[in-house]
Order: C-alpha cells, then sequence, then structure tokens
C-alpha cells in the first residue's frame, strides 16, 4: 500500500528550452508495458519518455492504452509548478489493492497541454517492460547534474535559523539574490491553539520587511479568506498558478485582482506538505515580464520538501510553547521547555498568592445542564482568572470551580517589588469584582442566577515545580503558604467579604486594609488575624 502524501509525480515540463533545468518529453518508439504483481496495467507502442535533470526517466502512457476500468479515482491531489495539478487513482482488482498508484494531469498548464492525455505509473511500485524483450526493464538514464542555487542554502544555512519568521524572510532574500524575480512572498502554516487559527507571514520586494500576524478564527469565514486560494489548497486540491500578464488573465480569487492592478505578471501558491500530513501554503508572485521561468520553478520544487522539514520543526516548537503556555501558563510552560521536567525539579519562589472559589457552584450545577455549566464556569474564569493574567499574575490551576494563581516577587529583598506584587494583586482584585458585576448585570436580564465569588490573597514562600508520578506531572506550587491562602479563601461566605487578606498581605499595604479579628482555620493550628480590603472612595 501506498502512503499518499509521500508521493510526488516529477517536478517536470515538456519546454526544453531551458539550459539550466534540463527536461524533454519525446516518443519512446518501443513497445512498453506496465504490470503490477502479474497484472498487465497498460500497454503500448506510443509511449513517451520524460526525462529530468536528476531524476529517473518516467513513462507516459496514453489513457486509452490503460486499464482504467481497473481504477478508482482518490482524494489525493498533488501539485507540479510546470505541469499543474495531477489527480491520483488507486488500483482495485479483486483482493488486490494499491493507493495512488497511478496519476494525471487531467487540466495541465498552457505550457503543458501535450501532456493532458496520457497517465503515469509509480516506478517503485509498477513494472516498467519492454514487452518484446522480455528480460529487460526500461531504463534508468538520468538527464546531467546542474547546479540550483538554492540547494547549499537549504541544507546549510537554512537549518541553523533560528526562527520562523527569520527562515521566511531569509528564503526570500535567497530568491532574489539567485535571480528569481519575487516581487511577494507568503507563508501560511495552521497552527493548533484556542485562539490562533494560522501564522500567516508576508514579504515584499519593495519593502524588504517581514510582517507577521496570528489572525483568530474568525478570519477563517472572511470574505477575503474565502475567496483565497488558500481554501482550494487546504482542502487538498492541489497548487494554482496564474499568469498575469497575459490577455484577459483569470482573475478568479481577489488577491489576483490586488495583485494584477499593483503590476505583478506571475502568481504561483502551492502546498507544502509536514511529516504528518498537513497542507501548508506558500505563494508567490512576480513582477518581471513573463513572470517565473521553469528555472526559477524548479529550483523552488526541488528544496520545497526539505524545506518544509526545517518549517515544521520551527511549528512543532511553536506549537509545544502554545500548549505549554496555555496549560501551564508562559512562565511554568517555558521552565518546561527549558528542561524542567523531573518530578522534583523546581525552585523556591516568593509571591502573592492568589485563590479563588465561585460560591454555591453545587446549586449552579445541579439548576442547569452540564453544557449551560461549562459555559458559566468559563464566564467566571474570564472574570477573574483574565484579570489576574491582566495584572501580570499567572494562573497555576484550575481545581473544579477555582483557581489557583501568583504574582512573583521577582526580588525577595528589594521591597519595591514586593509592592509591585502586592498592588497588582489589589488591582486585580478589584477588577474582578467589576467584571462579575457586569456579568452578573447580564446574567440578571436572562433572569439567570449571580454568580458568587471569593478570593484570598497572602504571601509566603512556596516551591514552584513538579509533583506526581513519574510520567504524569503537574506543575504548580506547594507549601504551607499555598494551603494558608486556600484556607483563608473558605472564610469569605462566612465573613461575607468576597476579598480577604492575609495578615503578612495587610502588612505590605496596611493603608488599604482593615481587620476583621482573629479567626480559626480549618487545618491550621495557630488562629489567624484576617484582614478586608477597604472600599476605594
Amino acid at each position: 500500500m501506498t502512503s499518499a502524501h509521500t508521493r510526488q509525480p516529477p517536478a517536470a515540463t515538456a519546454s526544453p528550452t531551458n539550459d539550466h533545468y534540463r527536461f524533454t518529453f519525446e516518443p519512446e518508439n518501443k513497445r512498453l508495458s506496465a504490470t503490477y504483481q502479474g497484472i498487465t496495467l497498460a500497454e503500448s507502442s506510443r509511449a513517451m519518455q520524460l526525462r529530468e535533470t536528476r531524476i529517473a526517466p518516467i513513462y507516459y502512457f496514453p489513457r486509452e492504452h490503460v486499464r482504467m476500468d481497473l481504477f478508482e479515482r482518490s482524494d489525493f491531489v498533488s501539485y507540479c509548478p510546470f505541469k499543474g495539478n495531477a489527480a491520483h487513482y488507486s488500483l482495485r482488482v479483486g483482493d488486490i489493492a494499491a493507493n495512488n498508484l497511478l496519476w494525471s494531469y487531467e487540466e495541465p498548464f498552457d505550457e503543458s497541454e501535450h501532456i493532458r492525455d496520457y497517465v503515469a505509473f509509480y516506478p517503485d511500485q509498477v513494472e516498467i517492460l519492454f514487452p518484446d524483450q522480455p528480460s529487460t526493464q526500461a531504463a534508468s538514464q538520468l538527464l546531467p547534474a546542474y547546479d540550483n542555487p538554492l540547494l547549499n542554502w537549504v541544507l546549510q544555512e537554512a537549518p541553523a535559523i533560528a526562527s520562523m519568521s527569520e527562515l521566511t524572510a531569509a528564503f526570500a532574500r535567497q530568491l532574489r539574490a539567485t535571480g528569481v524575480p519575487l516581487w511577494t512572498l507568503g507563508v501560511i502554516i495552521p497552527i493548533l491553539h484556542p485562539q490562533v487559527s494560522n501564522i500567516a507571514q508576508s514579504w515584499r520586494s519593495d519593502s524588504g520587511e517581514l510582517v507577521e500576524s496570528q489572525p483568530g478564527f474568525e478570519v477563517l469565514q472572511s470574505p477575503r479568506y474565502l475567496n483565497s486560494p488558500l481554501v482550494p489548497i487546504f482542502e487538498g486540491a492541489g497548487g494554482i498558478r496564474r499568469r498575469l500578464d497575459i490577455k484577459e488573465p483569470l482573475l478568479d480569487f481577489g488577491i489576483l485582482h490586488d495583485l494584477h492592478a499593483e503590476g505583478a505578471t506571475d502568481y504561483v501558491a502551492m502546498p507544502m506538505h509536514f511529516s504528518d500530513g498537513k497542507i501548508n501554503v506558500i505563494s508567490l508572485s512576480a513582477n518581471r515580464p513573463g513572470g517565473f521561468s521553469t528555472t526559477d520553478l524548479g529550483h523552488i520544487y526541488e528544496i520545497l520538501a526539505v524545506l518544509g522539514r526545517i518549517y515544521e520543526v520551527h511549528a512543532l516548537q511553536h506549537k509545544a510553547s502554545n500548549l505549554l503556555d496555555t496549560y501551564l501558563g508562559p512562565h511554568a510552560g517555558a521552565l518546561v521547555l527549558n528542561g524542567l521536567i523531573r518530578r522534583g525539579d523546581g525552585e523556591n519562589i516568593r509571591a502573592v498568592i492568589w485563590f479563588c472559589d465561585l460560591r454555591d457552584s453545587t446549586v449552579l450545577a445541579q439548576s442547569m445542564s452540564r453544557d449551560e455549566f461549562l459555559a458559566c464556569l468559563n464566564e467566571f474564569f474570564d472574570s477573574v482568572a483574565g484579570a489576574v493574567l491582566d495584572r501580570d499574575g499567572q494562573i497555576l490551576r484550575f481545581i473544579g470551580d477555582a483557581a489557583l494563581a501568583i504574582f512573583p516577587i521577582e526580588d525577595e529583598v528589594d521591597e519595591n517589588c514586593l509592592q509591585t506584587a502586592c498592588e497588582n494583586a489589589i488591582a486585580a482584585a478589584h477588577e474582578a469584582s467589576a467584571r462579575i458585576k457586569s456579568v452578573n448585570q447580564g446574567r440578571e436580564q436572562e433572569s439567570e442566577p449571580a454568580l458568587g465569588y471569593g478570593i484570598a490573597l497572602h504571601v509566603g514562600d512556596v516551591t514552584y515545580g513538579n509533583i506526581g508520578t513519574g510520567n504524569r506531572l503537574e506543575f504548580t506550587v506547594i507549601g504551607e503558604a499555598a494551603n494558608l491562602a486556600a484556607r483563608i479563601e473558605s472564610m469569605c461566605k462566612l465573613l461575607d467579604q468576597p476579598v480577604l487578606l492575609s495578615a503578612e498581605f495587610a502588612a505590605c499595604k496596611p493603608d488599604q486594609t482593615v481587620s476583621l479579628g482573629q479567626h480559626s482555620l480549618k487545618g491550621i493550628n495557630e488562629p489567624q488575624e484576617i484582614f478586608a480590603l477597604r472600599t476605594p472612595e
């Protein structure tokens, strides 16, 4: 069985006019046959041989001389910037099945129109023989090699480039340096992120600058995206090429109107496959009369698989970083990504500990469906945890209907660092209160119960690191200070206060706090003085 995503027909064209990227498409003049496991798939005396630099000859059979009744068309489409999109067919004969054994350019580009009625087989799967000489297999003679000026760059320089944006900019500069009439270069890589749909990079020769954006998922419903070449390519339709300097050019996508108006002469968008089959897109436009030459596109096509692997490395790094940021937070995620991954790995830090909890969550859960309660929890966390993140806090974990966060004190001996952390925590508490108030106004209009909450703030020393089993870990804070914060928060409902503070926290901001007296806390030996925030004037 053949893997669809590893099958790529040779990138060749029949135009023999270029001395640097050489190929021919000529009659074989001998009878050829194609067989698979003893089954004759094709036999013809009118086969054509396509010979291309550095690639073994490929034999193309007239379609009418091929047992097309033994094949069914698959969903896989590959792209050649010279010939167009290649449809693939899978063999189905009784119990014998082979995926994507045959390809055909059924709607080739104008310059390769001669190949329209021919099909070819993958030579590593199908035996191509001269029936009149049964012991002789078809020849495998390569055309002379040529120097692709992009090869050294993609093999020696590109792998050392530190980021995806630098890679795209360097690729654009290298294309220009080798004589490719590159006007614009675009790279679109879909990513795994809860809020971002893809990384979109755009380079223009007139500025020499790269612009990168990470649009949200709403862009996928925008008219500009839906009327772009990206949609059919992502759906597996292969690539797209449009000559823009001809009479009555085909402007079937919005971007083509823009490029044509600006003076572009050629546009190419091609898929770049990752090893997992994910499709990404590279697009290029030229503004030189005549557009891209066969050599220009041949050089690019020849390095595209290697270049794709380099982009994939950066994409995987980006994916790992995004997932760690999403599930652990940016600070903890960076520590894990840098190697803090063994159980017990961690560091002792001083921080403001924030613990918050949704009030009466059991009653809420019983009064609504699971989907409704999940939406309610997310609304609550958007308010309280969102306020923490906006004030440079770090969310460490969500515990059912509660959240644990910290505001690290960067320098333990610097009083200003302690004051900054406490000020950020207080500001986050006020912001959380305002957000919850706004949420409850909306819930009141929908006749839904109001959300209550409790927040505790404490200053103390904690261990910040990995706990769990050998291969299932959680990155969090542990220590007496974290436990005390949770116990203080449990008093919010009893004392009828949304925000409670420890004595250690109140000592940092005595002018903004008021004592509520000594109280016994579950699991804490000594009574603790608890404080509330003064109401802002």
